[in-house]
């Protein structure tokens, strides 16, 4: 691994990003995340200064070396414009975490990951469980609670921020949340962060969902705290497949259920 050398995901790489399910660390999906085929190694190493160097560059080797990683081929013409920028900008890490900076924030960005909180879950005969769809558009959140309906959840809406809080205040406590960025009067990411705060929803799984995202949307919203983030559109076995990641069912717990499943249906 040299300063100037560009790297891309593998096809391995991409499904662990969109498989609606993934082993990868904490640390390891954030630099994950962050690899675009543009930025150096260098430029996302020092976009990343809270970690310090040996931790970062062993993080990277782990991804190398179980095939999420290759180095990407650069255009002669790019790479002799990179050479240059690199020249300058190496010589002062601001210049590279603001190159780094600007890459995260470009839009059009999908991604689809859940993480297992815990181990897997058996439901007792005739448990249901419960989960609050935060989505201020009504025809796809009524889509959401019609497939979490058929997996087995009570499903409650909220649109906004008042509904959000009376939602949250009812019992029982959800099995999950999932939780719009955009809402029309509240920020999904300072709800996610009050969650965690919550004595009794701290625990509570939460999905991110989101339309056009950026990296450092989904960097965000996993470094406060939330389970899974899926960006939109997205088909509805993706959903599914997150859904029971977080809250540990099995996959086959929905097997007699799948033919209600349009599984191309997206979003």
């Amino acid at each position: 691994m040299h300063d100037n050398d560009v790297y891309k995901l593998t096809p391995r790489g991409e499904q662990e990003l969109r498989g609606s399910a993934t082993t990868l660390s904490p640390a390891e999906i954030e630099q994950l995340i962050r690899i675009d085929g543009v930025l150096t190694f260098a430029q996302i190493k020092a976009g990343m200064p809270a970690v310090a160097p040996e931790a970062f560059t062993a993080t990277f080797k782990r991804l190398l070396d179980r095939g999420l990683l290759s180095l990407a081929e650069v255009d002669p013409f790019a790479e002799q414009f990179q050479a240059q920028l690199n020249k300058m900008a190496l010589s002062r890490v601001e210049a590279e975490a603001d190159s780094g900076a600007v890459s995260l924030k470009k839009t059009g960005y999908y991604v689809s990951i859940a993480r297992k909180r815990g181990p897997a879950r058996t439901l007792a005969p005739g448990e249901v469980l419960s989960a609050i769809v935060v989505d201020d558009e009504p025809t796809l959140a009524k889509f959401i609670q019609s497939y979490l309906s058929f997996e087995g959840f009570h499903v409650r809406l909220a649109g906004n921020r008042a509904e959000v809080i009376a939602e949250f205040r009812k019992p029982p406590i959800p099995d999950l949340i999932l939780l719009d960025v955009m809402l029309p009067d509240a920020d999904g990411f300072d709800i996610l962060l009050r969650l965690r705060q919550h004595p009794a929803l701290k625990n509570v799984p939460v999905i991110m969902l989101t339309g056009k995202a950026t990296r450092e949307a989904v960097i965000k919203g996993l470094a406060s705290g939330a389970d899974g983030y899926i960006t939109k559109p997205f088909e509805a076995d993706a959903l599914m497949h997150a859904v029971r990641t977080v809250v540990g069912l099995p996959e086959d717990s929905a097997a007699s259920k799948d033919f209600w499943i349009d599984k191309k249906a997206r979003f």
